[in-house]
């Protein structure tokens, strides 16, 4: 497994991380060293597959085996205590007056979603609007708000980004989706 030194991202593999994009070093993979055959080795493979096998009971072994299931006799335990409570019949059931078993009526006032600059948790960065931060990709802790539609050049910085068709999370084309795990199309 693969940890980001960045966003501490988990990931089984790749060479850069799924979440804020980070390059991993690479590392250099030693050549294995060849393998002189053994002579002594016998070097054909067995080709039967599942053959019967001839074998002789150990007399011994018991052959017969423990009976096990609904076919045993009960055993009694000694520590068990095995007397009931008496039945305890009819009684009132007394209603709790302070107990609210239902819901407050409307009075139609909805909370108002937050709004305003954010500061991403994880990078420190400040942004006024969007899910992720420009800075580190990572979610910004506030409600979604539809974001503003800006015409941008091709190949800007964020155009390699791309929206999850399941969970509209921003993530690289090519790649899975780090919230939902959905493959991103590549752009075409």
């Amino acid at each position: 497994m693969i940890i980001c030194p960045v966003c501490d991202h988990v990931q089984p593999e790749g060479t850069e991380c799924d979440v804020c994009g980070k390059r991993f070093p690479v590392t250099a993979v030693a050549a294995t060293p060849p393998v002189a055959p053994l002579p002594e080795l016998e070097l054909t493979p067995h080709a039967g597959g599942r053959d019967a096998v001839n074998a002789q009971p150990l007399p011994e072994l018991d052959i017969t085996r423990l009976r096990s299931g609904p076919d045993l006799p009960p055993q009694v335990v000694q520590d068990l205590e095995l007397t009931r409570s008496a039945p305890t019949g009819d009684l009132p059931v007394a209603v709790l007056p302070e107990l609210d078993t239902g819901r407050a009526p409307d009075d139609g006032v909805r909370t108002a979603a937050p709004l305003g600059a954010v500061v991403c948790r994880y990078c420190r960065n400040v942004q006024a609007q969007g899910l992720l931060c420009d800075n580190c990709g990572m979610r910004l802790p506030r409600a979604r708000v539809a974001p503003a539609v800006v015409a941008g050049k091709p190949g800007a910085d964020g155009d390699d980004w791309m929206a999850c068709p399941s969970c509209h999370t921003r993530g690289r084309p090519g790649r899975a989706c780090s919230e939902c795990g959905t493959r991103l199309q590549e752009k075409t």
